[in-house]
């Protein structure tokens, strides 16, 4: 196999937790092949005594071997703190997209009638975040300003990626930006779409503004969709989205940085939740979503032995939601790491059976 080196930014509270459930699946003990962890301590705590350089030398180690899974980390409030450190992992691996996926959990009815996978493909940079802020006094009135920017490479970015992943999925890309009122700022996404739509004239296009697809999700949730959009309009649509399949647990979050041909080149999965403070220490989070970002990392990976290794931790982790083995947040009563006993008992029958029978999955 392979060289694969996954590069491991452990993080707070549940999101520590979590990540170390995860680690248990993708030990090669489980999986029958070696994989390499480079680790780096991203905790609130650490980010603060090394003043958020741990944060650098984390996204340079992605560069290098491609792969990283990340915890949930603290976001500090507090100005002149550490920040976010996902801002500085996605700047310095110059992440372009961000994916998040909402699928059906097996046994768990979902408040609405959706059936096919809706993925959300969003500018990882750009747009209302990091855009500049200021307030000036205007009599006896105080006027906010922002002003912010988007870049034709990061639409470009988007846009191809989206008529891929839609391509993979067989799904229709649908929605885009309200650009009858932006013409020039959110018609440069629009454009962008435009000519992947003709690049790619075998993936159904289906445009709408932003407001319309939020009111048309409902009706076209029964097919699979790919949903490109902007920096903040995608933050909004993916928590839509996921809880329209009745639970975030069930998706993984994937930032990528794009090669010139618009293949994923550095690939950062996580769970699309936070550090759940009240449920830290008391082994009732649920593993799902950090479980499945490792399975997305080795989906991305060469070789065969990978990409049998991650369509063998979906589906046990799938399976064992359809069995009924389920933490509190899904009507059940297993624990974290009994949920992850499970799946890896699961995952390393399916292997073993595959080996035997000789199959090319």
């Amino acid at each position: 196999m392979q060289d694969l080196t996954i590069v491991v930014m452990q993080g707070d509270q549940t999101g520590q937790e979590l990540l170390e459930e995860a680690l248990r699946v993708l030990s090669p003990d489980v999986l029958g092949f070696p994989i390499q962890f480079e680790t780096y301590d991203l905790s609130l705590e650490n980010r603060r005594k090394t003043n958020n350089q741990v944060v650098f030398e984390a996204a340079q180690a992605m560069r290098r071997h491609r792969y990283g899974l990340k915890a949930a980390t603290i976001t500090p409030e507090t100005k002149g703190d550490v920040g976010s450190p996902n801002a500085i992992l996605r700047k310095e691996i110059n992440g372009t997209v961000i994916v998040r996926t909402g699928r059906r959990i097996p046994g768990i009815a979902p408040p609405v009638g959706v059936f096919s996978p809706i993925s959300v493909v969003r500018m990882a940079v750009d747009d209302a975040y990091g855009a500049k802020e200021w307030r000036e006094q205007e009599g006896d009135d105080e006027i906010a300003f922002r002003t912010e920017r988007i870049s034709r490479n990061v639409c470009r970015g988007v846009a191809e990626y989206a008529f891929q992943h839609a391509r993979r999925l067989g799904a229709t890309v649908f929605g885009g930006p309200k650009f009858t009122v932006s013409p020039v700022y959110e018609g440069m996404f629009k454009e962008e779409l435009d000519k992947a739509a003709a690049k790619y004239s075998g993936v159904k296009y289906d445009p709408q503004l932003i407001d319309a697809t939020y009111a048309l999700l409902l009706v076209k949730a029964g097919e699979p969709l790919v949903i490109p959009a902007l920096n903040r309009d995608g933050d909004c649509l993916s928590d839509l989205v996921l809880q329209m399949f009745g639970s975030i647990a069930g998706a993984e979050s994937i930032l990528l940085a794009l090669d010139e041909n618009w293949q994923p080149q550095v690939i950062m999965a996580e769970a699309p939740h936070g550090t759940a403070p009240s449920l830290f220490g008391k082994n009732v989070a649920n593993p799902m979503a950090m479980i499945l970002a490792g399975a997305s990392l080795l989906a991305h990976h060469d070789d065969k032995s990978a990409q049998m290794a991650s369509r063998a931790i979906y589906e046990s982790t799938l399976e064992a939601i359809m069995m009924g083995v389920r933490t509190a947040d899904l009507g059940g009563g297993t624990s974290t790491t009994d949920f992850t006993d499970d799946v890896i008992h699961r995952v390393k029958a399916k292997l073993e059976v595959w080996s035997t029978l000789g199959e090319n999955h």
